[in-house]
């Protein structure tokens, strides 16, 4: 019967004319239908969320054009291309689903990552943040002081639609009004009454409260005049100014500012600073490229290096114990309510998992409390009145940070251990108990071993986690208490990752540069142990 059916198949006559139209008409009925279905609700959805897509990015270039960021320009250009393509082909389906993840690897992981490294080969920070132009620019405006038997200028304090600052004054019967980004222009069509300004087209006069209000600005504020030379109008009482000239010159020519009081000269170290022969810098500098300098720093400089070395040895030591007592603690007691004969297991498993559904932070905060010297419940309540240091005393603040840290990890430990336990096949204990082993032998060959296969991963992550636990260290202790003489504000308690936030904000001087090469070192760190120990994993996988 199929022999005939092939062959009937095989021999039938070529369709005819009206049959191979009929047929091209109905593809074509089917393309249609699918072209509508593409046309339909869907295809509108996807051409507004792309549209408003277009226009952020076109928002982006603009913006990045104007302030002359080529690479944020370049990058956004090349990523609008990619999107458009993307969604409005029809070959490109499984990049749909793919594309928005790539992009936000590169944004948020890749080019965080590149930027920090970059950064960590530069003197990025506190009087280094600018380039040379605007750190000529403000060492001259900072080193301004007012001229000697100057006239005073009648001044009003006026602001900008945006609310910037301004002054106003009269010059020789003109009005003249600028703002610190904006010299002093003429304002022809000011009104001035007794002698003062009481209105300028584009500005709003301050009244005599508005200006109380902001009296720091505005006696912090200096408008220039076009002619940088001329110098800049300040006040102290906000009706009267008075004229300002930097004591600095600065020679395009040769590079150098000059002091004219002292006439002290000040070139370029090589290093982002104006230098004096006798050592001396200007206050202000600007970013250059420093190589290696912020890697060796944190080994070859005697000031920094103690510090470094003795967080370093904390941060292991941190790491390593928060593991192992959480993980040990962790399976003693999903061992324990793992066990039939333990009754209410469930109630027990949801109490101990409370402290894992409290905010890691505000847990710390309540644990600072706790344990405080003199007003801490544990020692009022418990220890009857003892004023124990545990936050002030380098080893007790160790202590401290590990305990509570053993409180707040213990119950995940306790959940992944729990979990892992039930899919240990009880056939195996079975056969182990049959061959005469006893309960430390069980745990050792077979208990151990399979859930190291599944822990392991979880145990690398957790290890990465406290290696990074800037919470805990932050409102527990606030990484104190403090190496005594030590350039940055690091103690004993701190960890690396806290150590970069006390480099980069805390320690009088920013040192973004320094705090970027010290990230950079966690980055690795963590990534070749991690890597270290998926390898042995890898091993007790095979052993297994």
């Amino acid at each position: 019967m199929k022999g005939r059916d092939a062959a009937d198949t095989t021999d039938a006559p070529p369709p005819s004319p009206d049959e191979v139209a009929a047929a091209e008409r109905a593809a074509a009925g089917r393309g249609t239908t699918s072209h509508a279905r593409e046309m339909g609700p869907y295809f509108v959805v996807k051409l507004v969320l792309l549209a408003l897509i277009d226009a952020f990015g076109l928002f982006v270039i603009f913006s990045s054009w104007q302030v002359e960021h080529w690479g944020i320009l370049a990058s956004m250009v090349a990523i609008l291309v990619v999107v458009n393509w993307v969604y409005f082909s029809r070959r490109m389906i499984a990049a749909k689903y793919l594309f928005p993840g790539l992009v936000f690897l590169l944004v948020y992981q890749l080019f965080t990552m590149g930027y920090t490294a970059y950064i960590s080969f530069t003197n990025y920070g506190t009087g280094h943040n600018a380039t040379r132009e605007d750190a000529v620019a403000a060492n001259l405006a900072q080193n301004e002081s007012r001229v000697p038997d100057s006239p005073s200028y009648p001044l009003t304090v006026v602001t900008t639609p945006d609310g910037e600052l301004g002054f106003a004054i009269v010059d020789d019967g003109e009005v003249l009004a600028g703002t610190a980004e904006q010299p002093f222009e003429e304002s022809p069509d000011a009104t001035v009454a007794d002698g003062d300004v009481t209105e300028v087209p584009g500005y709003d006069v301050l009244s005599f409260a508005q200006i109380l209000e902001q009296q720091n600005e505005i006696t912090n504020l200096r408008v220039g005049f076009a002619d940088a030379d001329e110098g800049s109008i300040r006040t102290q009482d906000g009706s009267t100014g008075y004229l300002y000239r930097s004591v600095l010159t600065y020679d395009e020519a040769t590079g150098a500012i000059t002091n004219t009081d002292t006439g002290v000269v000040y070139t370029d170290n090589g290093e982002g600073s104006f230098q004096a022969e006798d050592g001396s810098t200007l206050l202000v500098g600007w970013r250059v490229a420093v190589g290696f300098d912020n890697y060796t720093a944190m080994f070859t400089d005697s000031r920094l290096s103690g510090p470094f070395l003795s967080v370093l040895a904390w941060t292991f030591a941190f790491a390593i114990l928060s593991v192992g007592t959480t993980f040990f603690l962790g399976l003693f007691l999903a061992i324990v309510f793992n066990h039939p004969a333990v009754r209410g297991r469930r109630v027990i498993r949801s109490l101990l998992i409370l402290p894992y559904a409290f905010p890691g932070f505000l847990s710390g905060l309540v644990w600072a409390g706790l344990l405080n010297r003199r007003f801490g419940f544990i020692n009022e309540v418990l220890l009857g009145g003892a004023e124990i240091p545990w936050l002030t005393d380098p080893w007790l603040a160790k202590l401290s940070v590990i305990g509570v840290n053993l409180w707040l990890g213990f119950p995940y430990m306790f959940l992944i251990a729990t979990g892992a336990l039930q899919a240990i096949s009880t056939d195996m204990y079975e056969a182990a108990r049959i061959d005469g082993a006893g309960a430390g032998r069980v745990f050792r060959s077979i208990t151990l071993p399979l859930l190291m296969i599944s822990l392991a991963p979880l145990l690398i992550a957790s290890f990465a986690f406290n290696f990074n636990n800037f919470n805990l260290i932050f409102f527990l202790t606030e990484g104190g208490p403090n190496f005594p003489g030590s350039p940055i504000a690091v103690g004993a308690t701190d960890i690396l990752i806290s150590m970069v936030y006390s480099v980069a904000f805390e320690s009088g001087t920013q040192q973004f540069g320094l705090a970027s090469a010290m990230a950079i070192m966690i980055f690795i760190m963590v990534g070749v142990i991690s890597w270290l120990g998926f390898r042995q994993t890898h091993k007790l996988e095979e052993v297994i």
